[in-house]
């Protein structure tokens, strides 16, 4: 790993969390390789090429919030080999949804895979989770907390 790969992709998600604050759909999709396969929060299971990168499907999503989003990333980790990369960490999403009577705060797993194309790191991969109580109500952990 190079010192200046993880900062170029340090700087890519830097990015990526001003576009999420900022609602910035285009900047979003720019970021991702046309093969990307994303598993996410939201249904379905799994979300590949341009439906992750359409940009119309992104503003709807942003569309559903009522004021802020807030997003921080915490707890990052980088792993960089040759032009293939990943990193792990704790993300934070908290705002509102329209119509809901108050805002939420949820904090997941996020693990991203980068690959490097013609000098530049493009994320090919997303997979967020949250864990799940392993009891009789089986339901997601929503709570949790660093």
């Amino acid at each position: 790993m190079t010192e200046h790969d993880e900062t170029r992709i340090r700087k890519l998600l830097a990015v990526r969390t001003d576009a999420m604050t900022s609602r910035d759909a285009e900047t979003l999709a720019s970021q991702y390789t046309p093969d990307v396969i994303a598993f996410t929060l939201a249904p379905p299971l799994a979300h590949r090429g341009a439906d992750v990168i359409d940009v119309d499907a992104r503003k709807a999503w942003f569309d559903g919030f009522e004021g802020p989003i807030e997003y921080e990333v915490r707890d990052l980790e980088i792993t960089v080999g040759g032009a293939i990369a990943y990193c792990h960490s704790l993300t934070c999403l908290s705002t509102t949804p329209k119509g809901a009577p108050a805002s939420f705060e949820l904090w997941f797993r996020s693990t991203i895979c980068f690959r490097e194309d013609i000098g530049e790191w493009r994320i090919t991969h997303v997979h967020d989770s949250t864990p799940f109580y392993m009891d009789a109500t089986m339901s997601a952990a929503l709570d949790l907390k660093p």
